[in-house]
């Protein structure tokens, strides 16, 4: 377990870099696409493809983060294959869990810590979504106002 518990350390500081930096990488795309799309389209539309688009790479950020952790997983043999620990790690991440995918006695606490990394990875998207749905959403009461 000692070992398992430092590799967990690792990968709950590497999946909160990666977070960080995917989300500053979001950003500072789709502010400029924001930017170019807001000429010649309807505000309305704009948000909705800004904010569709930051949900699909956000999404598919989390993605990338779950295989980080099902590869800790599989690689000491905590599940038996890449799919197992892929739909482990996701559903941990999620809090979902339903999988009927249990972890040997040493592991469940490390499956415990990937749900609370999970959840603040969340946390930080959710205010991230928030901050893009205030830079990209401008009503026209707001408009005049900025």
């Amino acid at each position: 377990m000692g070992r398992e518990l430092g590799v967990e350390r690792a990968v709950v500081v590497v999946t909160g870099i990666l977070h960080v930096i995917g989300l500053a990488l979001i950003n500072e795309r789709l502010v400029q696409v924001k930017r170019i799309a807001a000429k010649g389209f309807d505000s309305i539309l704009v948000f909705a493809l800004v904010m569709g688009i930051t949900t699909l790479l956000v999404t598919l950020l989390h993605a990338g983060e779950a295989a980080i952790w099902a590869a800790m997983y599989r690689i000491p043999g905590g599940l038996p294959d890449g799919k197992s620990a892929l739909l482990y790690s996701l559903g941990a991440m999620t809090t979902y869990g339903h999988q009927p995918l249990y972890l040997a006695d040493r592991w469940h606490l490390i499956g415990a810590l990937e749900a609370l990394n999970g959840m603040i990875l969340v946390g930080l998207t959710t205010a991230f979504l928030y901050s893009m749905i205030r830079e990209v959403w401008r009503p026209k009461s707001r408009a005049a106002l900025v």
